[in-house]
């Protein structure tokens, strides 16, 4: 069946319009956008305030959205750092079985929904159980993430992740470390599993691959893994902490994003996760490639991983992308808001990002989702035919967006908002957020409440 929305303000490629109908097909995809005059017949039409092309959320480790606000007490450590918040992340992985992974990625899947993301690219390392023995199925918790998915409505791009090694060096993996474990020929099975199971989700779920970091593969390994998809995203942490970019420089010789760019095809299907600290010559290279940087403020933030060069970046062409990443908080405006922010304190600056033409708010939420549907592979990012109807709507009624019209609705949405404006989200034309909350919220919200208790006690 089509489904039609009318909206009052809509976003289109070639910027602001008013008084639009946009269609959605059968399929999922949008099948036309027409202006319609004030006395249309609205009968059997779907009424919104502000519609949006919806970004996808590129970089998530659902798991540890149950883990949120456990972390932030000061370690015995002399400087506490992302290296002491991971032993507090493997103190957790030692309880958590398959249904707890499957409950704990439904509900960060509903919170996605409902902050406005219509799709996620899950960087899924969790593989092994706590003992670090392979499931019977080694897609146990590939599955689970999937079928957390099914229920939710969420595009998916699933993204399996190779990990061999507990450093650069090529130290053994220990601890919490063993559920990570997968040697490239086991990876590579596990990504024809992933393929057959992917193909029982809807048409737009996608299948990736991610060799984790510099750190946690061989170099070998990681062109190996290039060519075991090469129709799908590859995605990489890289260049997120400055003792990984002094191991890396000192194992190769190179920096990180200097050394992948110089031996590795880094192109468009690729997406490099934080990209934190880059020089000049690594920041305009990578944009240059045409890969995607997929920032985490919130996380970045959380963990001091450092500030991004977003403004030499962008002159210089670079397409971005947001994730969640460790899920502490979900919210899309203040990601963007913090990237903007970052980038004002550290240059004691105001409207850093903004482009010409475009302010700060519209700027950022235009490349995210842009951004975001290259690195998910997802034929989204604009509200346009032949697109997936990936799209968010705001309350158009909100005392927040009260009177105002073009960029400045994306300026309040992002900077000036303190209330939860997104009323409606369709994933490839699934209608999953209706009123400002999910259509399963209390089903899945009950069974994460249930894994939480569990493993909290037992912590």
């Amino acid at each position: 069946m089509t489904t039609r929305l009318h909206a009052d303000h809509v976003l289109l490629p070639t910027g602001w319009a008013r008084n639009m109908l946009v269609e959605i097909g059968a399929d999922g995809r949008i099948a036309s956008v027409s202006s319609v005059s004030e006395k249309f017949d609205a009968s059997g039409i779907y009424k919104v305030g502000v519609l949006l092309p919806a970004p996808g959320n590129v970089h998530s480790h659902a798991f540890q959205r149950a883990m949120a606000g456990l972390a932030e007490r000061r370690s015995r450590a002399a400087r506490d750092s992302f290296w002491t918040w991971r032993e507090v992340m493997y103190r957790f992985l030692d309880r958590l079985s398959p249904d707890q992974v499957q409950a704990i990625a439904a509900q960060v899947q509903v919170e996605m929904l409902e902050a406005g993301y219509a799709a996620v690219g899950e960087f899924h390392y969790l593989h092994n159980a706590p003992s670090g023995t392979p499931y019977g199925n080694p897609a146990e918790l590939s599955l689970r993430i999937m079928a957390a998915a099914a229920e939710t409505g969420i595009g998916l791009t699933h993204l399996p992740v190779l990990y061999t090694q507990g450093g650069v060096d090529g130290r053994p993996l220990a601890g919490g470390q063993k559920r990570f474990e997968m040697g490239l020929d086991d990876f590579d099975a596990l990504l024809g599993l992933c393929r057959e199971a992917i193909g029982g989700l809807p048409g737009d779920a996608r299948l990736g691959a991610a060799p984790h970091s510099l750190r946690a593969v061989t170099r070998d390994e990681l062109a190996a893994v290039c060519g075991l998809l090469p129709d799908g995203p590859v995605h990489i942490h890289a260049a997120e902490q400055v003792a990984e970019i002094e191991a890396v420089t000192t194992a190769y010789g190179l920096r990180p994003v200097e050394f992948l760019l110089a031996n590795y095809p880094v192109d468009g299907r690729w997406c490099l996760i934080h990209a934190t600290h880059m020089t000049e010559g690594e920041t305009e290279g990578l944009a240059r490639r045409k890969a995607v940087a997929g920032l985490c403020p919130i996380t970045e933030g959380n963990l001091g991983d450092g500030i991004f060069n977003g403004r030499r970046f962008l002159q210089a062409g670079g397409s971005f992308a947001i994730g969640s990443d460790s899920n502490v908080l979900i919210a899309l405006p203040e990601e963007l808001r913090q990237l903007e922010y970052s980038q004002r304190l550290n240059e004691r600056s105001r409207a850093v990002l903004a482009s010409p033409g475009r302010s700060c708010g519209r700027t950022l939420y235009e490349g995210a989702a842009k951004g975001s549907a290259q690195a998910l592979f997802r034929h989204a990012g604009e509200i346009a035919p032949g697109r997936l109807a990936d799209l968010v709507a705001l309350d158009g009624e909100s005392l927040a967006l009260d009177g105002l019209v073009g960029d400045a609705l994306l300026d309040a949405f992002v900077f000036a908002s303190p209330a939860h404006l997104v009323s409606d989200v369709w994933s490839a034309g699934r209608h999953m957020v209706r009123g400002g909350r999910h259509v399963k919220r209390e089903a899945i919200e009950a069974r994460y409440r249930k894994a939480v208790a569990e493993l909290r006690e037992a912590l």
